[in-house]
């Protein structure tokens, strides 16, 4: 069959003579109908013909199709016609996709009308399945839900790109028992809305707002967030960090909590730094101690078991001291040389790094392991529990103590070690802990010891006590003293679309909000998680959408206009982020642990320099407006890779650069062409592709941003194959003298990596 495309703009190729209906009667095609249905996908899309969609369809399309499957012909050859001279194919394919997925769900829901039905009825119905809340029917009238429900704007359903749309609809709006759509995507903001919103004053108002921010793809809200509120299992953080004494009920007690975490959908960071290191004496046995990799490879059996609905495999960061005596066996964990039994390929592990240790890498020093349950014995400290000058004095008098066993080993040569891992297999993560310690605005409360599953978390640490466990009238029960197990609550605004300081301010004080009501009206799989996170309310605002921000303002990636205008830009976000939780510190009270905290004395600011100058922040009143009312959140700014939401948003992922301007995206039934946001002529060459990108510019950004930011980034390294040793170290060297707290993925062009899908907020 031989299509053109006549004078009219549609197509001249004959049509199939019939189709075989949902119901499985057959009729005859028509054609007209189809042409009315594709107008409408073009419609105010510019320069995508109708008739040059119909002529690239009919050839594929045959007689006694079901009109399912010419609806999936029809939209993936909608979304195979975008390339980087025609990108807007991918708004017609997701029109389609959108027509027929609202037919799929008029026919789910039982009524035959175009569009959205009722949101009430729609509440009812996912609720007596159990994939509803009741909660939500018990906290909104019939008349508040019918509200919110006039007050959704199905318009907006035109933002999404196709791919965007596809990742919105197949995994995270509520479906039906068999899997049919029944939830449309105005209706989860919405639901995610209201439930955010739920112990508001007035939540019918602040649902409102929260629905616009979400709705206008504004600010995107953490995968576990976008899939479980709204669910009768609303777990909604999307990382937890815990660590085990050097004692088997610890450890066990860490994998138990990974394992309940994981089950619903949360990534953890796990520091194993006190467990004894290999050889080492239990009960004065010498030599009994495993060491740290059989609990590793414990942890990565976990990971594997608790695999999330059979959807993916939990997932787990492991940190490790690098003068912990079982280092060089853990920087090879994912490698594929040395003893198979040694290895953990599930799990990303991640070392914690001294300024000590690099300044000894520079000098060509030599460097000292350790066992720390040996270092408590002979010492009658921890190592581990100090930070900055005081782990360096400790550190000495370990070197300078004769009865303490230890392995010398140039430092030069674990750096090695972790760059060859790093370029193999993209981890070790890298914390550099004094950098992160020194900064942490709540270090009169603890330390921290090790980031999370993207590297962008930064918050007081401490391990759980068991107190005693007993028996009476035939019940066992167990007292523990809780620790400090850290809860990720993540939102991030995008930049792509939310460019304005006035806008961004609204839209952060609406994000601030939200995620603090996360803390108050999440499910916790872990007890001690919600007493750490009421405790501190930490949260954590991120970015996504910064490339496509730098391009469509024709900033150079690699320039000191980028560092100047990020310097600024970020300044005042951080000041936006600030207010915020100041001002709602006024209405609701600060955070517990507010007195005596850097917020508190002010030393945050002068840390960092903040002061009030023309034409920046008011720094001087907000830091007496903070020292005066409190702040709601002990941490506040952490940036996450966004890879999944940033693809809903149709921005770009988190703070990186485009791994490339055009590239196709598999899927189940073939690939899908994607181009970066807003590719036109005047943004394609500010769209430099992250592997040509000199990392130097890189660093030096993420530095500048730092400054702004109380917790970290999840900032990643771009290197091709070709990259010289020398430099790769420079790259390293050059992230901790600009004062990085994190480096999370290696990114070589030759491996690929998968990002946490947990923190993809």
């Amino acid at each position: 069959m031989e299509a053109r495309v006549g004078a009219s703009g549609r197509s001249t190729a004959y049509p199939p003579s019939s189709v075989i209906k949902r119901n499985g009667a057959r009729t005859r095609f028509d054609a007209d109908k189809l042409h009315r249905f594709i107008a409408r996908g073009c419609e105010g899309v510019d320069g995508c013909l109708p008739g040059e969609l119909e002529a690239d369809l009919y050839p594929q399309l045959r007689d006694d199709m079901t009109t399912q499957e010419i609806m999936r012909v029809l939209i993936r050859v909608a979304a195979e016609k975008t390339s980087v001279e025609r990108p807007e194919w991918q708004f017609v394919a997701a029109r389609l996709y959108l027509f027929d997925c609202y037919k799929n769900a008029g026919y789910a829901r039982g009524y035959r009308h175009f569009g959205y039905g009722s949101f009430y009825r729609l509440i009812e119905q996912l609720e007596d399945i159990g994939r509803y809340g009741a909660y939500i029917r018990s906290a909104y009238t019939k008349d508040e839900i019918d509200e919110l429900e006039r007050y959704i704007q199905p318009q907006r359903d035109f933002l999404f790109n196709y791919v965007g749309l596809k990742q919105l609809m197949d995994r995270y709006v509520v479906r039906g028992l068999k899997g049919e759509i029944m939830e449309l995507p105005q209706e989860l903001f919405m639901g995610v809305a209201m439930h955010l919103a739920m112990n508001e004053a007035d939540k019918v108002a602040w649902a409102k707002r929260f629905y616009d921010t979400f709705s206008t793809l504004e600010a995107t809200v953490a995968t576990p967030t976008l899939a479980n509120a709204r669910k009768p299992f609303h777990q909604l953080s999307s990382c937890f960090i815990d660590m085990p004494e050097d004692d088997l009920v610890s450890i066990y007690e860490t994998d138990k909590a990974f394992a309940r975490v994981s089950k619903f959908g949360g990534g953890m960071g796990i520091y194993v730094g006190k467990i004894r290191a290999r050889g080492s004496a239990i009960r004065n046995h010498a030599g009994a101690s495993g060491g740290v990799i059989p609990w590793v490879r414990n942890y990565n059996n976990t990971a594997v078991s608790c695999n999330q609905l059979g959807m993916r495999s939990g997932a787990a960061a492991i940190y490790l001291d690098v003068w912990h005596k079982d280092i060089m066996d853990f920087l090879q964990l994912r490698t594929n040389n040395g003893d198979e039994r040694l290895k953990a390929h599930d799990i990303f592990p991640g070392v914690s790094i001294p300024d000590e240790f690099m300044r000894r890498v520079e000098a060509r020093q030599p460097w000292y392991l350790f066992c720390p349950y040996e270092v408590k014995q002979v010492m009658g400290f921890s190592l581990e529990d100090s930070w900055g000058e005081e782990f360096e004095r400790r550190y000495q008098a370990c070197i300078d103590e004769p009865r303490l066993d230890r392995v010398e080993i140039p430092a030069i040569e674990i750096m090695k070690r972790i760059m060859q891992s790093a370029f193999e297999t993209g981890t070790p993560f890298v914390f550099f802990r004094d950098t992160a310690n020194r900064l942490n605005p709540n270090k009169h409360q603890g330390m921290i010891y090790c980031s999370n599953l993207c590297t962008e978390i930064m918050q007081n640490m401490k391990p759980q006590k068991l107190v005693e466990e007993t028996v009476e009238s035939g019940v066992l029960t167990q007292r523990s003293e809780p620790g400090d197990f850290v809860v990720c609550n993540l939102s991030s605004l995008n930049l792509g679309r939310c460019g304005e300081l006035d806008a961004i301010r609204e839209t952060v004080a609406r994000q601030i909000r939200a995620m603090d009501n996360v803390i108050d009206l999440n499910y916790y799989p872990v007890p001690q998680a919600a007493v750490t996170n009421r405790r501190y309310r930490a949260i954590g605002l991120g970015i996504s959408g910064y490339h496509q921000h730098l391009a469509t303002r024709g900033i150079v990636w690699e320039s000191d206009e980028h560092l100047r205008y990020v310097d600024e830009l970020f300044e005042w976000i951080n000041f936006f982020a600030i207010e915020a939780s100041m001002e709602l510190a006024k209405e609701k009270g600060p955070y517990e642990l507010f007195p005596g905290s850097d917020w508190q004395t002010g030393d945050y600011f002068r840390m960092r320099g903040y002061a009030t100058r023309d034409g920046g922040p008011d720094w001087d009143g907000l830091r007496e407006q903070v020292a005066r009312h409190g702040i709601r959140n002990a941490y506040l700014f952490a940036i996450a890779p966004t890879s999944s939401t940033s693809l809903i948003a149709g921005s770009t992922a988190g703070i990186d650069p485009v791994f490339s301007r055009f590239f196709l995206e598999e899927k189940k039934n073939g690939v899908v062409p994607q181009t970066a946001p807003n590719l036109n002529a005047q943004t394609f060459w500010y769209y430099k592709e992250a592997h040509a990108i000199d990392q130097t510019w890189s660093i030096e950004a993420c530095a500048v941003r730092q400054r702004h930011v109380d917790q970290a980034q999840s900032f990643n390294l771009y290197i091709t194959p070709d990259i010289h040793a020398r430099d790769f170290l420079n790259l390293y060297m050059l992230a901790w003298k600009r004062g990085l707290k994190t480096i999370y993925y290696v990114r070589s062009m030759s491996v690929e990596l998968e990002d946490c899908v947990a923190c993809s907020s």
